[in-house]
């Protein structure tokens, strides 16, 4: 029955987009919830997120969403084009899902709501804490990241492979970019690059390319923004002006990760990246932790006996994120398709988009249309 959580006393390690929303739904819920963040501060670097239904259920479900509609813009659409500029296909997200609440924010701005809704639930956050190996005494949750050491603690140590792809990310200034809040996509051989607006006029902009190149994981080593504008040089419509603005830039490597074979040992549990690395291609990594989130404190909730219950979320979490991670991989190839390959899928995209233009978004109904909330226990 719910209610399995009152009192008890859990810890959160990481302080990121995954562990606070952790922390608020675990609180909420009555645990007594500690996080243990290694950095001084709760901080984020410049970057933007996309934000789609499956995801805003959950921090509407928090009572979070006004809070994020003050800070954030609402996606209207999604635009696929071709390096040149021109318009492959585009996908109406107004339109076709008029209740739907895509948003475009700022990571920075996220982290802050969150944090802050942590704080005014009770939960107790400590800075400067550096954990290698699960606290000992409590329910361990590992929202550690990318290069977690719950999850070596759990799985041992793995190897991630280079995909031969590196990414640039930066943010400028952009006044105009909320009168057209979406996404868009331009696809060129073996690079792409994605922008979209951000509230408080700016704009985000990732740029990927297949390269031999072996970069450092992690996204916060500062590159000159002029290679970026190298690569990127053929491409047509608002990107040279986009990229004539950025006077800093970051690179990193993408690296692929598998799904974590083991979530969990009845004692400590991870979630987020820590569970499920992916590409950036599907703009799910963000989303993929807020559902995390809900699902493992939902399970704890519900049932008592907490081995049955981080069973529970874990055989929910595993085949969904697998295979959101597998289409983000997917995505990847097609994005940067060359020769007749690409004329051909670019051809097909544009024909759909004027036949039945909502069957190209339907394909990703399963993501959008999933609900955390009443899906899980």
């Amino acid at each position: 029955m719910a209610g399995a959580l009152r009192s008890r006393p859990v810890t959160v390690v990481g302080g990121g987009v995954a562990g606070l929303t952790a922390a608020i739904a675990l609180r909420q819920r009555g645990a007594d919830v500690t996080i243990l963040e290694r950095a001084p501060a709760i901080m984020e670097v410049g970057a933007g997120l996309q934000l789609s239904p499956n995801a805003t259920r959950v921090l509407d479900a928090l009572g979070l969403m006004p809070a994020l509609d003050a800070v954030s813009l609402p996606s209207q659409a999604v635009r696929l084009r071709d390096a040149s500029g021109a318009d492959v296909v585009r996908l109406d997200l107004a339109r076709h899902r008029p209740r739907a609440r895509f948003r475009l924010v700022h990571r920075a701005r996220l982290i802050e709501i969150l944090e802050h809704a942590a704080r005014q639930a009770g939960v107790r956050i400590a800075l400067g804490q550096a954990v290698d190996t699960p606290p000992d005494g409590t329910l361990a949750i590992g929202a550690d990241g990318l290069h977690s050491r719950i999850r070596t603690a759990l799985n041992g140590r793995e190897v991630p492979f280079f995909t031969g792809q590196t990414a640039w990310r930066a943010v400028i200034p952009d006044e105009n970019a909320a009168n057209a809040p979406e996404a868009q996509v331009f696809m060129g051989p073996g690079r792409h690059l994605v922008s979209y607006p951000l509230a408080g006029g700016l704009r985000n902009i990732v740029a990927v390319l297949e390269t031999r190149d072996w970069q450092d994981e992690g996204w916060s080593h500062p590159d000159d923004p002029a290679n970026l504008r190298a690569a990127f040089a053929r491409f047509g419509g608002p990107v040279p002006g986009w990229l004539a603005q950025v006077d800093q830039t970051h690179v990193w490597g993408l690296f692929r990760h598998e799904v974590a074979p083991r979530w969990q040992d009845g004692r400590i549990v991870i979630l987020g990246d820590a569970a499920h690395p992916t590409l950036p291609f599907m703009a799910q990594g963000a989303c993929m932790a807020i559902e995390d989130a809900w699902t493992l404190a939902a399970c704890l909730d519900h049932t008592p006996d907490q081995q049955a219950a981080l069973l529970r979320y874990e055989s929910l979490r595993k085949p969904r994120t697998t295979r959101i991670v597998a289409a983000a991989n997917d995505n990847a190839r097609n994005y940067h398709l060359t020769g007749p390959k690409r004329l051909a899928a670019h051809a097909a995209l544009r024909i759909g988009g004027k036949v039945a233009p909502g069957a190209i978004l339907s394909r990703f109904d399963w993501i959008y249309d999933f609900d955390p909330v009443t899906e899980a226990p």
